[in-house]
């Protein structure tokens, strides 16, 4: 069983070369303010220079307007863009059309009817990323990166006409079981190779992808 593994919220070049060399398929580089993965363009375009091409780069953005793609675009060498906010199918599309990229969409989970959300992007996305929802108690919880998982069971069997992710509370220790009990075939993970919040861990980055090839 072949799984694909993006590394997100990357911040450094030690954290690319990692992703790099465990054979990561993607990395991504988060632009969303109250994250503490929070990237400047400048620093951005950094990583993505020293990036080895066969990494595909994904920018993470939630709810931005054209003016911010058109920014990060014309600054950063950025191969695909992930949608995590409330981006509707018809603003997607618009996205999609104005930028010419690789799209992927965030829909949360937390319950069996959540995974109806997907349905209007199809035709749209390139990839569908299933994240857990963010509690509603929370007001401060992010869009995603907040170390929850969901019942993976919810998406054994399943199967839509666009490749999709698995996320939401990865980590080296659970990957093997999620991706067994969800039939994932590619999986990101951010916090769970952390050794602090926001600073990735070349060895948790190694050991997570070490597992995800032996899958």
């Amino acid at each position: 069983m072949t799984v694909e593994a993006k590394i997100c919220g990357i911040a450094t070049e030690e954290a690319v070369m990692a992703a790099a060399a465990g054979g990561a398929r993607f990395i991504g580089f988060v632009f969303f303010p109250r994250s503490p993965r929070n990237l400047s363009f400048e620093i951005a375009r950094r990583l993505a220079q020293v990036a080895p091409p066969k990494l595909t780069k994904v920018a993470v953005s939630v709810d931005r307007d054209d003016r911010f793609f058109a920014e990060l675009l014309a600054a950063v060498p950025i191969d695909a863009l992930q949608l995590h906010g409330s981006e509707s199918p018809a603003r997607v599309h618009e996205i999609k059309a104005a930028t010419g990229k690789q799209i992927i969409k965030a829909i949360s989970i937390a319950e069996p009817d959540d995974l109806a959300a997907a349905e209007p992007y199809i035709g749209i996305v390139d990839r569908l990323m299933f994240d857990a929802k963010p509690p509603k108690s929370d007001a401060n919880a992010m869009p995603g990166g907040n170390r929850l998982s969901f019942d993976w069971s919810l998406l054994a069997g399943r199967t839509w006409s666009c490749p999709w992710i698995l996320s939401g509370g990865l980590d080296p220790e659970n990957v093997e079981t999620a991706v067994r009990r969800s039939g994932a075939t590619a999986v990101d993970v951010s916090s769970g190779v952390e050794s602090r919040l926001g600073v990735k861990d070349p060895a948790r980055i190694a050991a997570f992808l070490k597992k995800v090839n032996d899958l």
